[in-house]
C-alpha cells in the first residue's frame, strides 16, 4: 500500500510526555477517478453496495496541518466549501482524537488549498480528510498503520479509506472493501468538469436498480490492467451512475463525445459526476486535446494516473 505522506514543512519538534510531536505539516492530497462503476444493490441503512474501480490521478489539494492550543479550526481558499463542522475534514479531526485518545488539551488548524473542484466526483473531500488523518499520525506520532487509518477514515465517508492508500484498487462493499491491483499509473488522462456540481446522495437516491442499463466488465478491465492494455481498459469503462447524471446533464454526453473525437481511447462520467475524464495513449494527443477542452470549459487538468502516496504532482495542467 502506500508510504507515509510527504512532509513538506516540519516546525518545532518536542516532546509531550513520550510521544515526539510535529507542529506543522504540509500534504498533498490526490484526486481520484473511477475506471468503472457499478451498482450491485442496496442496503437497508440506505447504501448502495458498488463494485468499482477506483484510481488515484495527479491532480491534487495541498493541506497543511498545524497543531494548536485547542480546538478544530478549518481554513480554505475555496468559497464552495464549508469550514465548520460539515466539513469531511473536521470529521476526520474528530474520529482521530476520539479514537487515539489526544486531541483533549490539543486542537488542529486545517488549511486546505482546493485545487481539485468540489462536487466533481473525484473524491477531493475525501482525500482531503485521508490527508489529515495521515497528518495527525505523524504530528503525533502515534504509529497507527495504513489499516488503521482506514478504519477511522470510513466513519467519515466511503472514498477515505481509498484515498488512504491510493494507486489502482477493486472497491466493493460500500467502498470499503478494497483489493490492490497491478499499477495502472503513468497513463495520460484529461479531466473536465462542466459548470456546475451534483450532489452525490441526490445521484444515488436517484438511481433505479432494477432499470436496463450497460454494467462494466470488471473482470475483463482488471485483465486489460494486467496487460497494462490501455486501449482496452478504455474500450471497457463503463459508469452506471451516469443514467442519473448524464440523463439530466446531457452536456456529460457531449463532453464524453467530444473527448473522443479528439483521441480519448474512451471517456466516462467519474464517480457521481459531472466531471468526465478520458484516457490517452499518448501525452501528445492528451495535451491537444486540454488545449481545446480547456478553451470551452475552464475547470479542465491535463494528469496522469499514479500509484498513490509514492508520487507527487506529475504532469498536471489546469
Amino acid at each position: 500500500m502506500a508510504g507515509v505522506p510527504e512532509i513538506l514543512y516540519t516546525s518545532g519538534i518536542f516532546d509531550k510526555g513520550k510521544v515526539n510531536v510535529l507542529e506543522s505539516i504540509n500534504i498533498k492530497a490526490y484526486a481520484k477517478i473511477n475506471l468503472a462503476l457499478d451498482v450491485t444493490g442496496r442496503l437497508e441503512n440506505g447504501y448502495h453496495t458498488l463494485r468499482m474501480i477506483m484510481q488515484t490521478i495527479s491532480l491534487c489539494d495541498e493541506v497543511i496541518i498545524q497543531k494548536t492550543r485547542g480546538g478544530i479550526e478549518i481554513l480554505c481558499d475555496s468559497p464552495d466549501i464549508p469550514c465548520d463542522e460539515r466539513n469531511i475534514c473536521h470529521r476526520a479531526a474528530e474520529e482521530f482524537f476520539r479514537s487515539t485518545g489526544f486531541g483533549k488539551h490539543d486542537g488542529v488548524r486545517i488549511d486546505i488549498k482546493k485545487r481539485i473542484p468540489a462536487g466533481a466526483g473525484l473524491a477531493g473531500g475525501s482525500s482531503d480528510a485521508a490527508a489529515v488523518l495521515k497528518g495527525l499520525n505523524e504530528l503525533y506520532r502515534t504509529g497507527l498503520n495504513l489499516d488503521e487509518l482506514a478504519e477511522i477514515g470510513i466513519k467519515c465517508g466511503a472514498d477515505v479509506p481509498f484515498c488512504l492508500y491510493g494507486g489502482t484498487c477493486l472497491a466493493e462493499g460500500i467502498g470499503e472493501k478494497l483489493t490492490r491491483l497491478p499499477s495502472f499509473g503513468g497513463v495520460h488522462a484529461v479531466v473536465v468538469k462542466p459548470g456546475f456540481s451534483v450532489s452525490t446522495a441526490w445521484v444515488y437516491g436517484n438511481y433505479d436498480i432494477g432499470s436496463p442499463k450497460e454494467h462494466p466488465d470488471i473482470e475483463t478491465i482488471v485483465s486489460a490492467i494486467e496487460a497494462r492494455d490501455i486501449a482496452m481498459v478504455a474500450r471497457e469503462m463503463k459508469n452506471v451512475l451516469e443514467s442519473v447524471t448524464a440523463a439530466k446533464y446531457p452536456v456529460i454526453t457531449d463532453i464524453k463525445n467530444s473527448l473522443v473525437d479528439l483521441g480519448a481511447a474512451g471517456s466516462i462520467m467519474s464517480g457521481s459526476g459531472p466531471s468526465v475524464f478520458g484516457l490517452f495513449e499518448s501525452f501528445e494527443k492528451a495535451e491537444a486535446a486540454f488545449n481545446h477542452m480547456k478553451k470551452l470549459y475552464k475547470q479542465t487538468y491535463l494528469v496522469s494516473t499514479t500509484d498513490g502516496g509514492e508520487i507527487y504532482g506529475e504532469n498536471i495542467k489546469n
